[in-house]
Order: structure tokens, then sequence, then C-alpha cells
């Protein structure tokens, strides 16, 4: 039933179209333009050169203006029409304005059959070519009967999946252990030489000299500022056993 009714629809859109698009493609025609329809003064060929200027079609339509009683539009055989006569037409209009739909591809021939008009050049002939078919819309595909039963789906095939290859362990190098660094034995001092010291409180007995001593020269001091290394125990030793005899020298020859 839906699709009887889809069908229908697109039929009357089809024939709709139709109409239209040889509506918008027909053309009206107003006959010599602004002169129209009338005997020509001057140029007896003002409808064939007008004419000719055109492009006519079927379904067309001429418009014919005119003064009313002065003239007609009256559509002829080809013979009448070169014969200038009307004795057989074929239509007549009488009223201005003549609305005429060209409803045939060919020649037609039209032309006033008032005495004497045809012969002045009140005489038209158009040429009307054949109008192109308009191509017909798309047509809708009508949708496929739907389908009751579900369809199967297929599970998906899982994937094969690769091995994963263990690691390979690196091999280890062994460690070696350090050499120990060779030890230099430790060799103990030799012992040095001890010495005994002197006794101390044990006096030299002073030496006895028979001949006079000669007079101590006095030492020459050293100048200011300069200082001499000091004696060690040993020389002052010496010098208090000197001082010791001399004093003894002196001692003794006042005696003797």
């Amino acid at each position: 039933m839906a699709r009887t009714s889809s069908m229908v629809i697109l039929a009357a859109v089809f024939v709709a179209a139709l109409f239209h698009s040889s509506a918008a493609q027909a053309t009206t025609h107003v006959v010599a333009g602004t002169t129209g329809w009338t005997i020509p003064s001057g140029d007896a060929a003002l409808y064939s050169n007008w004419a000719a200027g055109q492009t006519f079609s079927v379904g067309d339509i001429l418009v014919f203006n005119f003064a009313n009683n002065a003239h007609d539009v009256t559509k002829v055989t080809k013979a009448d029409y070169d014969a200038c006569t009307s004795t057989a037409p074929i239509s007549q209009a009488t009223t201005t304005p003549a609305r005429i739909t060209i409803n045939a591809a060919g020649e037609h021939y039209f032309l006033c059959s008032f005495p004497g008009h045809c012969g002045a050049g009140q005489k038209l002939m158009i040429n009307v070519s054949a109008a192109a078919t308009p191509a017909p819309p798309p047509s809708t595909p009508a949708p496929p009967p739907r389908s009751t039963t579900p369809t199967p789906v297929s599970a998906p095939t899982p994937a094969p999946r690769t091995p994963v290859a263990a690691p390979t362990p690196a091999p280890r190098t062994p460690v070696s252990a350090p050499t120990p660094a060779p030890r230099t034995p430790f060799s103990a001092p030799a012992p040095g030489p001890v010495s005994t010291p002197a006794p101390t409180g044990t006096a030299t007995p002073p030496a006895t000299s028979t001949s006079p001593s000669s007079p101590t020269t006095p030492s020459t001091p050293s100048p200011a500022g300069t200082t001499g290394p000091p004696p060690d125990s040993s020389a002052k030793q010496l010098g208090v056993a000197g001082v010791s005899a001399t004093l003894l020298s002196i001692v003794v020859a006042f005696l003797y």
C-alpha cells in the first residue's frame, strides 16, 4: 500500500514538472515589436526581416497588436499565402490583441484579409522548430523489502599470537680478586752508643805553673748590634780554670 502511494506521488510530481518545464520554456513574441500588425510604411519586407531575427519553438506564443475593425489575423496555407488570398482560412482572429499559440513544428503562414493589405506587405511566415523534450526527473528507487530474519553476525577470528622469545642473559664476566701488594719487612733501628755523662761536682785541680803567665790580653769588644755565638760549657770551664791559675800565680809571686 505504501509503495503504491509513493508511485502515485512520483507520477504527479513528474506531470507537474513537465507542465512547468513547458511553461518555463515558452517564449512570447510580439510581432514587429512596437510597430505592431499593420501595413508596412515604405518597407514591404518589414515582417520577413523581423521573423529572421527570432527563434520559434513549439509552445511559443505570437501576439498581434492592431486596430480593431481595421485589420485581422488570418492563418492560411502556403498557396493562399503566396497568392494573398483567404478563401480557405485555417483560423482567423479579429480582436486585438490576438494571441496565437504555436502547437506544431514547421512553417506557419499569416496575413491580413482586408483587401490590398497582404499585397502591401502585411503578411508573416515563421519557421518553428521542435521543442526540446525535457529530461524526466530521476525516479526515487523503491526501498528494498525489510527482512524479518536477522542476519547472523560472525564472531571475529582472533589474530594469532606471536610467541615472545625470552631474552638471552648476557654472559657474566668473572671478577678477579685484587692481588695484595707485597709487604715490606720493618727493620728495627740499630741502637746507638750511649754516652756516659761525666760526674758533676768534681773540680779539676788547677795546674801549677812556675813561670809567670803573661798578662791576659783583653778581648776586643764586638761591635754593637753583633752578638757572638754563646760559649759552650767546656769553654766556660776552661775560662774559670785560667782565671784561677792566674790568681794563684800572682799570689805565689808576692810571697816570694
